[in-house]
């Protein structure tokens, strides 16, 4: 089942991917062309600041040319372990900091031509305080309920997959750790 790399070309590096044309030997003898983007690697946090809450933040997506509402998320900086990126992360964008930090699971986001992995981690125990944002990061941090967040999947206004993914699993399992 496994293909085997005969031979990888840089088509592109930029500061968050960079893409790959690779030749490959397919398991049947053949060879084909595969593009890939490689990733550094994100976390997103189910960010619990009371019973029944989850802090989502709205922002401008420049890709799908839409403001989509999201959970915290960002990516790996260079030698960062996942709790220390959930870490930063979490304070960079809504201010908090948490005291407990539990990993839920790591799913990769598009692997048919990406090789980025999140890892989503659930947060609990949140202390408040002041975001510290990049220079150009522009969010709305608010909490919402078990009823509005489920309201929100019924009537599609949640379109990004970390996100759907994550509130799926805390309507399921939040609040019984």
């Amino acid at each position: 089942m496994r293909e085997v790399t005969l031979a990888v070309r840089e088509i592109y590096k930029g500061k968050v991917v960079q893409l790959e044309e690779c030749d490959v030997r397919l398991p049947n003898g053949r060879s084909s062309v595969r593009e890939v983007v490689r990733h550094p690697g994100a976390v997103a946090i189910l960010a619990e600041p009371k019973a029944h809450e989850l802090v989502l933040v709205s922002q401008f997506r420049y890709a799908p040319d839409e403001v989509l509402l999201e959970l915290p998320a960002g990516k790996l900086e260079p030698g960062e372990s996942t709790i220390d990126s959930a870490t930063r992360e979490l304070e960079e964008e809504t201010g908090y900091q948490a005291q407990q930090l539990h990993p839920v699971f790591e799913f990769y986001t598009s692997p048919g031509f990406a090789d980025e992995r999140i890892v989503l981690y659930y947060a609990t125990d949140l202390i408040a305080g002041e975001t510290n944002l990049d220079e150009d990061e522009f969010v709305l941090v608010r909490s919402y309920s078990r009823d509005e967040l489920q309201e929100k999947l019924n009537d599609g206004s949640i379109r990004d997959a970390k996100t759907l993914i994550g509130i799926q699993w805390w309507l399921q399992h939040g609040n019984q750790r």
